[in-house]
C-alpha cells in the first residue's frame, strides 16, 4: 500500500477512534430499532407464492383455476368413530358441518352428513341424503356400493372413520390469515369430536411455518454457542471475545431489521441466513484480530490497526467478493424464495465485511496498551495454534505434494471426471414429505392417507374447442372411457365427475340405458346433478362447454407428479380428438410438479453465473490467466465430490439443495484466496513456485483450518434440522467445505508445483 493510501488509512482509523462514542450510540440505536422491527414484524411464510413469480404461466393458471373451481386450500379431517353408521356420530357430524358452513371464510364443508345422491323421476332429478336413519345398515351399504368413488372419500372401508372436507374461499388474504383460520377451524372441530386427525394444504403449510420458526431459534442459539467456543479457541486472547461477538452479531441484527422493515418473511430457505452469515463473519474477525495481535505487536494501537487492516483487507475483500458472487447468482433464479435468499445474504455479507473492521477498530481502541516487557515477550511468541505438531503436518503435506505431485494430480483429476459424470446421474426431485419435520402434522397426514389414499386434489377440465356443449352422447362416452383408464393408475384415487353420477343413475334405474332421451333433456338432467350440497366436486361449467374430473392423489415427489400428469395428458390424447377437445390440468399438484424445471433453471443460471464471476474475480486478483486456471480447477473439485455424494446416496436436487452449487463455489474459494495471497506475496522472496507455495501454506495453515472449522460447524448446525431436506443441505455443505480444504492442501499445491512457471 502506498504512503498516500497508508496516510488515508491512518486518518480513517483516527477518525473512527475520535468519534467512537458517537458511532457506538448510533450503532446501538440502529441495532435497537432493528431489534424492535424484528420483534414486531418478522413473520414466517412458506406459501406457494414464494416459489413462483406472479407472471409465471403455471402460477397464473392456478390462481384462475381457484377463482373458477374454488380454493385449493382444503382441510381434510378424519374423525375416528366406533361405527360410522351410528346416528349419534352422523348427528354430531351434521352439527359440525353446519357450524363450519356458517364461518365467513369457508366456501363449503362437505361430509357424509351433507352429501346427497340423485333420484330420477321422469325427466327430473331430486336429491336425497346418502345417510338416512330409517334405512337398515345393509340397505345403506348397498346404496354406497353403487357409488364407491364418492363413498370412499366420505367413510373408510372399515366404517371406523368419517371424513370431512373444509374448503376455504379463494381470497388474497388466505396466506396472511391462514394461521388464525386453522386455529378457528380446529377449535370448532374439538367442540364436537374429542379425537380427530387433520391435514391438507393449510395444515401442512402452518406446520412448515412452525417448524421454520422453531428451527430458526434453535439454529440461532446453537450457532452463538458454537461460535463462542470457536472464538475462545481461535482468538489469541479472551480479551477479544466481546469484540468478535459484536462483530458477528451486529450485522445479523441490522439485516433482520431490514428484512422485517421491508415486509419480507422468513421461509425454509432464508431461515439459514443467520447461521451462514455468523459463521462467515467468524472467519474475517479471527483473521483480522490474529494479525492485529501477532504481526504488529509492539506498535501504537493506530499503527497496529493500520498494519492489520493492510494485511487482511485484500484477501478478506476477495473472499467476501467470491462468496458474494455465489449468493448473488441465486438472484438469477426464477424462484422468488431463492432471489430473496441471494439478495439478503449479499447485503448481510457487505454489512459483515464493513462492520468487522469498524467494530474491531472501536473495540481495540478501548484496550490498554501492553507494558514494554509484555511487548517484548509477545513479539517473540509463536502464533496461536502453530504447534510443532501442526508445523510437522504442514511440512509433511509440502513434502508429499512436491514428491508425488503427478500422482496427486492424476488421482484428484480422475475424481473430478467422475464428478462430472455423476452430475448427469443426480435426480431433480422434491419430495413434499421431506419438507416437513416429524411431528403431529406429519403423523396426521400419514394416518389420513393410510385410510383415504390421498390428500392432494387435482382437477381436470375437458372443454369443447368450439365452445359447444360437452353433454352430448359422444362426449360423455369419450369421457367415460377416459375416466375408466386413468382410474387404473395406482397413484390416482377416486376420480369423480358427472360420469359417476350418470353411472349411479343407470345402476339404480336400468331402464335409462334403453330410454330414448334427447340431448337437450339429457343435458338438463345432468345439469341438475350439481346442486349446492355437492358443489365440493365441480362437475361442469355453467354453459356446459366444459366438464370437470376431480382426482385425489397421495403426497408424492415432483417427479412422480410429473409422470401422473403426463400420463393423464397422453390418455386424453388417445381418447379425444385434440382439434375438438382441450384439456387443462389444474390444482396445487400441477404447480408443485413444475418446481423441477425451476430447480434445473436455478442450477444452470446460478452456477454458470457464479462460475464466470468467480473466474473474473480470481483473474483480477491474480492477473495471470495460467495461474487463474490452475487455481480455479481445485475449486471445482468440491462440487464434483458433492455430485458424487448425491448420486451414490440418492440425494436429489430439491428446493433446498438447488442453491448448493453456486454457494459452495463461492465459499470454497475463500481459503484458496488466503493461500494464493501469501503465495503471490512471496514472489519477490522466492523464485521457485514450490518454495512460495510451501511457505504460503506454513503461514496460512492456521487461517485455513480456522475458516474450515467455522464453516463446517455452521453447516453441521444446519444438519441438525428435523426437516430431512434441510438436514441434507447442511450435511452436503459440511462435506463440500471439508473437501475444499483438502484440495487447497494437496491438489492446488501439486498443480502449482507441476505447471506454474517461475
Amino acid at each position: 500500500m502506498s504512503l498516500k493510501k497508508a496516510s488515508f488509512l491512518h486518518k480513517s482509523i483516527g477518525f473512527v477512534i475520535q468519534f467512537r462514542w458517537l458511532l457506538i450510540v448510533l450503532g446501538v440505536l440502529i441495532v435497537g430499532i432493528s431489534g424492535l422491527q424484528t420483534l414486531k414484524k418478522l413473520s414466517i411464510d412458506n406459501s406457494l407464492g414464494i416459489w413462483f413469480l406472479e407472471e409465471d404461466p403455471s402460477y397464473k393458471a392456478y390462481i384462475e383455476y381457484q377463482e373458477t373451481y374454488g380454493s385449493d386450500e382444503i382441510f381434510i379431517v378424519m374423525l375416528p368413530v366406533s361405527n360410522a353408521l351410528e346416528q349419534k356420530n352422523v348427528d354430531l357430524l351434521r352439527a359440525l358441518n353446519n357450524s363450519l358452513d356458517s364461518m365467513p371464510f369457508v366456501q363449503t364443508a362437505y361430509s357424509l352428513a351433507k352429501a346427497k345422491y340423485p333420484v330420477i323421476a321422469g325427466k327430473k332429478v331430486s336429491f336425497r341424503p346418502l345417510y338416512e336413519e330409517k334405512r337398515s345398515e345393509k340397505s345403506i351399504k348397498k346404496l354406497w356400493g353403487d357409488m364407491p368413488e364418492v363413498m370412499s372419500q366420505l367413510v373408510s372401508k372399515d366404517f371406523k372413520n368419517l371424513f370431512l372436507y373444509v374448503q376455504l374461499r379463494p381470497t388474497p388474504s388466505i396466506e396472511k390469515d391462514r394461521k388464525d383460520i386453522a386455529q378457528e377451524i380446529e377449535t370448532v372441530i374439538s367442540r364436537y369430536f374429542e379425537s380427530y386427525h387433520i391435514t391438507g394444504p393449510p395444515v401442512l403449510n402452518e406446520a412448515y411455518n412452525k417448524g421454520i420458526y422453531k428451527e430458526s431459534l434453535l439454529f440461532g442459539g446453537l450457532t452463538v454457542l458454537v461460535i463462542t467456543l470457536m472464538l475462545l479457541w481461535f482468538l489469541p486472547s479472551k480479551k477479544y471475545l466481546l469484540i468478535a461477538l459484536f462483530s458477528v452479531g451486529t450485522p445479523i441484527s441490522i439485516l433482520f431489521g431490514m428484512i422485517s422493515g421491508f415486509g419480507y418473511s422468513l421461509n425454509m430457505i432464508s431461515m439459514l441466513i443467520p447461521t451462514i452469515l455468523m459463521v462467515y463473519s467468524v472467519s474475517d474477525v479471527v483473521h483480522l484480530i490474529n494479525i492485529y495481535d501477532r504481526e504488529a505487536y509492539g506498535l501504537a494501537t493506530i499503527d497496529r490497526l493500520s498494519a492489520a487492516i493492510k494485511k487482511s483487507f485484500t484477501p478478506c475483500f476477495y473472499t467476501t467478493l467470491t462468496t458474494f458472487v455465489g449468493y448473488f447468482a441465486l438472484y438469477l433464479s426464477p424462484l422468488p424464495a431463492f432471489k430473496n435468499m441471494g439478495l439478503f445474504t449479499c447485503i448481510g455479507l457487505v454489512l459483515s465485511y464493513v462492520l468487522v473492521y469498524l467494530i474491531t477498530i472501536i473495540g481495540v481502541s478501548f484496550m490498554k496498551a501492553a507494558k514494554p516487557e509484555e511487548k517484548a515477550i509477545r513479539k517473540e511468541e509463536v502464533p496461536k495454534l502453530k504447534t510443532p505438531k501442526q508445523t510437522a503436518l504442514v511440512s509433511w503435506i509440502n513434502a508429499t505434494t512436491s514428491r508425488y505431485n503427478l500422482n496427486i494430480i492424476t488421482g484428484f483429476s480422475a475424481l473430478l471426471m467422475l464428478g462430472i459424470f455423476a452430475i448427469t446421474k443426480v435426480e431433480i426431485n422434491t419430495d413434499s414429505l421431506n419438507l416437513l419435520a416429524e411431528g403431529p402434522a406429519k403423523e396426521d397426514l400419514r394416518k389420513v392417507e393410510a385410510q383415504l389414499e390421498g390428500s392432494s386434489r387435482l382437477q381436470l377440465e375437458i372443454s369443447s374447442a368450439s365452445g359447444s356443449t360437452v353433454m352430448d352422447k359422444k362426449s360423455l362416452e369419450l369421457l367415460r372411457s377416459f375416466q375408466e383408464e386413468i382410474a387404473t393408475n395406482p397413484l390416482i384415487t377416486a376420480p369423480i365427475s358427472v360420469v359417476n353420477m350418470a353411472a349411479f343413475l343407470e345402476k339404480r334405474n336400468p331402464a335409462l340405458k334403453g330410454m330414448a332421451v334427447s340431448e337437450q333433456d339429457a343435458a338438463q338432467l345432468l345439469r341438475s346433478l350439481e346442486n349446492n350440497d355437492n358443489q365440493f366436486f365441480k362437475l361442469f361449467s355453467e354453459d356446459l362447454s366444459s366438464v370437470g374430473i376431480t382426482l385425489s392423489l397421495p403426497q408424492m415427489k415432483t417427479a412422480q407428479l410429473e409422470q401422473v400428469i403426463e400420463s393423464v395428458k397422453k390418455t386424453f390424447q388417445s381418447h379425444f380428438d385434440p382439434t375438438e377437445y382441450t384439456l387443462k390440468v389444474n390444482g396445487f399438484a400441477v404447480v408443485f410438479a413444475g418446481l423441477n424445471k425451476f430447480i434445473l433453471a436455478t442450477q444452470l443460471k446460478s452456477f454458470f453465473a457464479a462460475f464466470i464471476a468467480a473466474f473474473i474475480c480470481l483473474w483480477l486478483f491474480i492477473r495471470q490467466i495460467r495461474t487463474t486456471l490452475l487455481v480455479l480447477i481445485p475449486n471445482i473439485l468440491p462440487l464434483a465430490v458433492l455430485a458424487i455424494l448425491m448420486w451414490l446416496f440418492k440425494i436429489p436436487l430439491d428446493v433446498t439443495t438447488a442453491m448448493i452449487t453456486p454457494i459452495m463455489l463461492g465459499i470454497a474459494m475463500d481459503d484458496t484466496i488466503h493461500l494464493i495471497y501469501k503465495y503471490r506475496k512471496y514472489k519477490t522472496t522466492f523464485e521457485s513456485p514450490t518454495k512460495r507455495i510451501d511457505q504460503a501454506l506454513h503461514y496460512s495453515a492456521t487461517a485455513l483450518l480456522a475458516t474450515t472449522v467455522a464453516l463446517v460447524a455452521g453447516f453441521l448446525i444446519i444438519a441438525t434440522s428435523a426437516v430431512p431436506s434441510v438436514r441434507s443441505f447442511g450435511i452436503l455443505c459440511a462435506v463440500t467445505v471439508s473437501t475444499a480444504l483438502i484440495t487447497d492442501l494437496f491438489y492446488l499445491p501439486a498443480l502449482l508445483k507441476r505447471f506454474e512457471k517461475n
